[in-house]
Parts: C-alpha cells; sequence; structure tokens
C-alpha cells in the first residue's frame, strides 16, 4: 500500500523566477545534519492555509529547515545592492533562500523564506548561517511589531541546525522562516539600474506594480504612481515606528521593503528612557539611524529609490527629475500627519486642532528633560495615575497636563470615549530590551526556553492591559552602561 501524501497546505507559485535571471540565483538550501524545532507560528501557518501539525511533523520539519523542499518550490537567492551606513555597496541574500510565494486560502500572495539557509554566491565570504540568539530575537520583535499594529513581516518558525556556527564564540546555529509580502526592496531597484539594463529595471517595476498595486499597471504614469504610494507607505510605518518608540537600528537600502514592511530585526530596540537621540547599534558610532533621524532617513533612501528609476518617469532627465522632486516633497507632510493623528490618539484626541502639535512636541521635550519611561509616561496618563516621580512633580510637566486636560474638554467625546481610545493606542508592554535578552540568554546560554515562550505570549496582546502584563511593563533597572544591540551576522 503506497503512502499517503501529507496534506501540507503548500500552495506555493514562483513569479519572481519569472524576472531577468540577473535578479537571483537558483539555489536549494544546504542541509543541516540534526534539525530541531524551537517554536512553529500556528496562527500563523492557518492564516497561510498549512497544517499546523504537518510543520510539527519529520517532513515539515525538514521543509523549514532547508533538508526538504515542498512541492512547488523554486529556492532561490535574491541579488540587490543597496547604502549602508551612506556607502553603496553590492549586496544579495547571503544566507537567506526564497523557497517561493504562497497562495493563501484569501488568495493572498507571501513569500516564505529560509533566513540562515546556507552560504550563497552573494555571501562575501560568510558562512551563510544564522545563530539561535538573533533568530529568536527577529521572531520575537516581529510577531511584537505585528501585535503592535505595524506592517512588518512575520515569523513562520526558528529550527535549530545541529550545528554550530562561529562569531566571537561558538554558537547554535539556527534558521528563522520569515514571511514577507515580498522582498523588493529600495536596493532591488538600486541594484537594476547599477548592474541592469533598463529592460532588466522595467521588468522589476512592472514586477512590482502587478504584485503590490496592480490598478496602476493601466495608468500612463504608473511608475511615477508607483513612487508615490512607496512613498506614503513609509510615512506611514515610519510614523508608527515613532508612535512606540521604536528604533530600527540599521536603515540601509536594502533594508527598506517597497511595499511598506518593516523588514530586518537586528540591532532593533525599543525606548525606555525617552531621548530624541537614542542610538542602540553598536556599528552606529555617529547616530546615523538615531530615533529621532527615522523620518529623514526614510526619505534619504526613497530619494535613492526615486534615482534609481528615473529613466521609467519619464525620456527627459530634467522632466524626471522634476517629478521625482515633487512626489518626495511630500513626505514630510504625510509623515507629520501619520505622527500627529496617532499621537492625538495616544492623548485621547480625535479632532486635530492648530496648537495641538506643539502640544505634542511640549511633552516629548519634558520628558526628554526628566528622562521619562516613553511608553509608561503614555499608561500613566491614560489611567490616570501619577506619572513616574521626576516628571510629575514638576512645574511644567503640571501647566502642560492642565493645557492638556483643557484640550479634551473641548473634544466631542466624552471622557470613557478618551479612555477607551488611549487604551486602544497606548501599548500595556513592548519588547522591553532587558526582557529580551532575559529571553535569548535562558534560552542560548542555559537551553531554557520557558522565558521566550512566556514574553511571547505576553506580547501577543498588547493592548489587552490585564493584571499579567503588569511584570514587563517595568522599565530596566538602573544601568550605567548603555543597551547595545548587535548585528546578527
Amino acid at each position: 500500500m503506497n503512502k499517503k501524501t501529507p496534506i501540507t497546505g503548500w500552495q506555493l507559485e514562483n513569479t519572481y523566477a519569472e524576472l531577468p535571471h540577473i535578479f537571483f540565483t537558483r539555489q536549494a538550501p544546504d542541509p543541516v545534519k540534526n534539525p530541531n524545532p524551537v517554536v512553529i507560528n500556528k496562527e500563523l501557518a492557518v492564516e497561510l492555509g498549512l497544517d499546523p501539525q504537518y510543520l510539527e511533523s519529520e517532513d515539515g520539519l525538514a521543509v523549514l529547515a532547508g533538508n526538504q523542499v515542498p512541492n512547488g518550490a523554486v529556492p532561490l537567492a535574491q541579488a540587490y545592492a543597496g547604502h549602508q551606513f551612506g556607502h553603496f555597496t553590492m549586496l544579495g541574500d547571503g544566507r537567506a533562500i526564497l523557497l517561493g510565494e504562497q497562495i493563501t486560502p484569501r488568495n493572498e500572495r507571501f513569500d516564505i523564506q529560509l533566513k540562515g539557509a546556507g552560504r550563497t554566491p552573494y555571501s562575501r565570504g560568510g558562512d551563510g548561517r544564522a545563530a539561535l540568539g538573533p533568530m529568536l530575537r527577529e521572531y520575537l520583535i516581529s510577531e511584537a511589531m505585528h501585535a503592535l499594529h505595524i506592517p512588518t513581516t512575520r515569523s513562520l518558525a526558528v529550527v535549530t541546525t545541529g550545528e554550530p556556527v562561529y562569531r566571537e564564540e561558538t554558537l547554535s546555529g539556527a534558521i528563522l522562516t520569515r514571511v514577507a509580502r515580498s522582498h523588493l526592496r529600495v536596493g532591488t531597484f538600486q541594484f537594476a539600474a547599477a548592474y541592469g539594463e533598463k529592460s532588466d529595471l522595467q521588468a522589476l517595476a512592472d514586477y512590482a506594480i502587478d504584485r503590490h498595486l496592480p490598478e496602476l499597471a493601466q495608468s500612463e504614469d504608473k511608475y511615477a504612481q508607483f513612487l508615490a504610494q512607496v512613498v506614503a507607505g513609509q510615512a506611514l510605518l515610519v510614523a508608527k515606528w515613532m508612535l512606540v518608540g521604536f528604533v530600527h537600528g540599521v536603515m540601509n537600502t536594502d533594508n527598506m521593503s517597497i511595499c511598506g514592511e518593516a523588514i530586518d530585526f537586528g540591532p532593533c530596540a525599543f525606548l525606555d528612557t525617552y531621548h530624541p537621540d537614542t542610538v542602540f547599534s553598536s556599528i552606529d558610532h555617529y547616530g546615523r539611524y538615531a530615533y529621532r533621524k527615522q523620518p529623514g532617513i526614510a526619505l534619504w533612501n526613497l530619494t535613492r529609490l526615486a534615482e534609481a528609476i528615473l529613466p521609467l518617469l519619464d525620456p527627459d532627465q530634467e522632466r524626471a527629475v522634476e517629478m521625482a522632486e515633487e512626489i518626495l516633497k511630500r513626505f514630510p507632510a504625510e509623515y507629520e500627519h501619520h505622527w500627529t493623528v496617532g499621537m492625538g490618539k495616544k492623548l485621547g484626541l480625535t479632532e486635530f486642532k492648530e496648537g495641538d502639535g506643539q502640544l505634542f512636541r511640549d511633552l516629548l521635550e519634558l520628558m526628554a528633560i526628566h528622562k521619562a519611561d516613553y511608553t509608561n509616561t503614555f499608561l500613566d496618563l491614560t489611567f490616570g495615575l501619577k506619572t513616574q516621580s521626576e516628571l510629575a512633580d514638576s512645574e511644567d510637566f503640571k501647566h502642560w497636563h492642565e493645557r492638556w486636560r483643557e484640550r479634551l474638554a473641548e473634544e466631542s467625546t466624552n471622557s470613557e470615549e478618551q479612555h477607551q481610545l488611549m487604551r486602544q493606542n497606548n501599548p500595556a508592554v513592548i519588547p522591553r530590551n532587558h526582557r529580551v535578552e532575559e529571553a535569548l540568554r535562558a534560552a542560548v546560554q542555559d537551553g531554557d526556553l520557558k522565558p521566550f515562550y512566556t514574553l511571547s505570549a505576553v506580547l501577543k496582546d498588547p493592548f489587552a492591559h490585564s493584571p499579567e502584563q503588569a511584570e514587563y511593563a517595568e522599565p530596566p533597572p538602573p544601568s550605567a552602561v548603555p543597551y547595545r544591540t548587535f548585528c546578527g551576522t
């Protein structure tokens, strides 16, 4: 009797593989010795149309580890370029393999990528592997971002490989299965402009439009509209980052997705004590990607995208530059709109009035002066608690609080509606840096995954405001050493 084919749920297509060959190299993942599951995101599996029981089986685990290629997959590594800390370089998937595009029961399309799946032609001397700690970090942060209603790539699974990886020390190897609306980056377009023909650039742009903005496909000015939509998506994304105190840490152009999702969670972290110049990344020596600079860097990156697609905007370069500049000029206003609306909601306001922007910025300035915790200041305002003592005891804050209460009284909503709005926009918990490190340290050094699972569960519903979350809302103890994050490579 023939063994039954398991019902896996894989419905893979491979439209990216239809692009000109300069954009990828076909390559299967490198097999690993002894894969073991660490975490499988069952809820996301169901959304993707995959059978969670299959993913936990020997065959499913073999796919997540790169030891087996699922039906319909055309594995490949993507080529791209990018500005890394302002310097242009040729890049590409140095340790990631795209299996294909999963078509979900809702007819949505998502890339399925194995991160840490072995060397590729773009590895630049690297081993193509990933360590357990950084993969667990990406799982935690990406899923927390999703729960915070921020557009983001997501994580389906982390498996260990049974093989060591060598960094400053010997670490356990792991592979993360990343899910994205696509892995098209600003750097993909830079690669096409720098290394391809105009026909390659046009093929890439047409592909991006067909995949993400099909309503533009027949428009005469579709490339200009495409750029405008990418600008709008990034304005929204970065505003959402700023509203929760998220610092990406490495906003290189290869880490900016054209579909408006957060991608790459290496040296990222969340603000505890508020200061606009906060930097966490150990390699960001000059603060290029500091918290307050993120909107400006997003615009800088978008300008690189505009430069790359100039030949598609208009045959006349001067006219193309004018068109690009006109579109890029929209970014500051679009960002400011999203940030202002979001900050208003965090403070119970739905009707923007002149002077509100100053009210918001005055609060942030006071928070910086008095070293207030970013997330908990808004929580204290939400629940009418006495905010952290140094801030609460200042006369300037008392005056600001009075201005805010007067402004709330001008709203057409009542106090209960305002309170609910604030509850819905001020998370009880974020991935506190010390809690993330606690969980990763226990998993990597002690083989104890309980703190990781507990933290994952706590972060699933950040707006629950449940008693169980209180412990995880506490800021870290004072430290003379600033928190630092490190790149997983």
